[in-house]
């Protein structure tokens, strides 16, 4: 498919991307749960646009029967209330997806249903691996044929392979843990069990809720609280979480040192809803947080304080709250172009940003703006915003940045591209601030990270090229993408 190529904004490819969402849910009173993961993979629609599906089971009628419906686009495309009607089960996962690069093909969207010797499992995988090619050709020459280009399949082989072996498929998920390197967050749904899994380094978030006798597993916590759901707790890094009619069981053997943990720190700034929650710390907080820092570092005298919408406005607050000027809107966002709005031919002077984004002319004409935004990876869309402002009339025009600049690529789940393709990597901040157009520039500190993110363990690979694992030898993110 090539939609994302030619249907998507300027303005939305500019941004860093995550992979997906993933959600399950085991209602222990026997109640069809699929309209639940809708509303619950609703709430995760940020996390991917390009494909979506959910696969249930009933856990009380013939084992190893799995109801699923998938498709390309948005989860209110894909699942009409027919479909929905279908999805007959009290035990199911869900999936939103975004591919890094490659092919975006129904063949690739989740959950990956799989028949083996033990039954069924339904996978929904949140990351990506490092170790994939080699995982995938040892699968190959012992007879595995694959049917997608995605490692979550390679998961899902290994699994299978170790239930073989293992007394419980708890037991084949630890097993395969052992010998898959990388980010991801599993859900997993066994004829009789539910079951989550969050890497040892717990890159990607995970979380467990609970409604009436419904337990949940979700990426983010504003998933659970858009189905009326109570929090319970996150799933450690490392962690293997099983849910059957007896409650949850926990294994932790996989677990590390805190000290050892890699959050994702974009989760804080940009990917994550800011209602969310994400291992105990608010993420609508980090965000605030990363403003006022940017503030003590960067001040400059001005007279509004605006954000990029959506993700750059808790920032600007921050920055307002910590210097005093006034925090405003200098932006109308249009809410209704989407995944599947057709760009205009090559001939148009239409401007993609411009269809996204419009200036109110009256709040800033005449000032001082003092613009934030979360991140700067091209900087092909930078240049374009502030010649909007100067346009309706700005009198200076000041970017500060939520965070460091992006001077190395990413192994493990967010699309941020090659070196040579990063402004930042072939230029310095000054030049970067005359590419833009800007009057001032400035990101916040690598060192405020940690404290941004509420003192938690994060990585920060992307910004300084330290990476908790070593990373593949060759850039295979297009290749075998999640």
């Amino acid at each position: 498919m090539t939609e994302r190529y030619e249907q998507s904004l300027q303005y939305e490819e500019e941004k860093p991307k995550e992979e997906c969402g993933v959600f399950g849910i085991y209602d222990l009173c026997g109640k069809d749960v699929a309209p639940t993961i809708y509303y619950g993979l609703f709430a995760l629609q940020h996390r991917g646009q390009e494909s979506c599906g959910i696969a249930v089971s009933d856990t009380g009628g013939p084992k190893g029967k799995v109801l699923s419906c998938k498709g390309m686009g948005l989860v209110n495309e894909v699942f009409t209330g027919e479909a929905l009607e279908k999805l007959k089960g009290d035990i199911g996962v869900g999936h939103v997806r975004y591919s890094t690069a490659g092919a975006s093909t129904r063949e690739n969207a989740q959950p990956l249903v799989l028949n083996y010797a033990k039954g069924t499992l339904a996978l929904a995988h949140n990351g990506n691996l490092i170790n994939t090619p080699q995982l995938r050709k040892e699968l190959e020459y012992t007879g595995a044929i694959f049917q997608t280009t995605i490692d979550t399949e390679v998961i899902a082989y290994y699994i299978a392979r170790e239930r073989i072996h293992t007394a419980s498929v708890e037991e084949a998920v630890i097993g395969a843990m052992k010998k898959i390197k990388g980010a991801y967050s599993l859900v997993l749904m066994s004829p009789r069990k539910l079951i989550g899994a969050r890497d040892p380094f717990g890159f990607k978030p995970l979380c467990i809720g609970k409604r009436d006798q419904a337990y949940i597993l979700a990426s983010e916590t504003c998933a659970l609280e858009t189905i009326g759901a109570e929090f319970v707790r996150d799933v450690a890094p490392g962690e293997v979480v099983t849910i059957t009619k007896d409650g949850i069981h926990s294994d932790c053997s996989l677990c590390m040192a805190p000290a050892q943990h890699a959050r994702c720190v974009f989760e804080y700034i940009y990917f994550a809803r800011p209602d969310s929650h994400i291992d105990g710390v608010s993420v609508y907080g980090a965000r605030i947080r990363a403003g006022r820092y940017l503030a003590m570092d960067s001040p400059v005298d001005a007279d509004l304080v605006a954000g990029v919408p959506e993700s750059g406005n808790a920032a600007a607050l921050g920055y307002s709250l910590q210097s005093g000027i006034p925090y405003g809107t200098a932006f109308v966002k249009n809410s209704y172009v989407g995944r599947t709005f057709i760009k205009p031919g090559q001939s148009s002077r239409e401007s993609s940003v411009r269809v996204k984004l419009n200036v109110l002319r009256e709040a800033v004409a005449g000032k001082r703006i003092i613009l934030i935004d979360d991140s700067i990876v091209r900087g092909t869309t930078s240049d374009r915003i502030v010649r909007m402002l100067r346009d309706a009339g700005a009198k200076e025009v000041h970017m500060r940045v939520s965070s460091p600049p992006f001077l190395w690529p990413c192994y493990f789940g967010t699309d941020i591209p090659a070196r040579e393709q990063l402004i930042a990597y072939q230029h310095s901040i000054d030049e970067i601030r005359a590419m833009i157009g800007a009057d001032s520039l400035g990101y916040l500190r690598k060192e405020r990270l940690r404290e941004m993110a509420g003192g938690l363990d994060i990585c920060t690979g992307c910004f300084t090229g330290t990476y908790p694992l070593t990373p593949p030898t060759e850039d295979i993110r297009g290749e075998y993408e999640q």
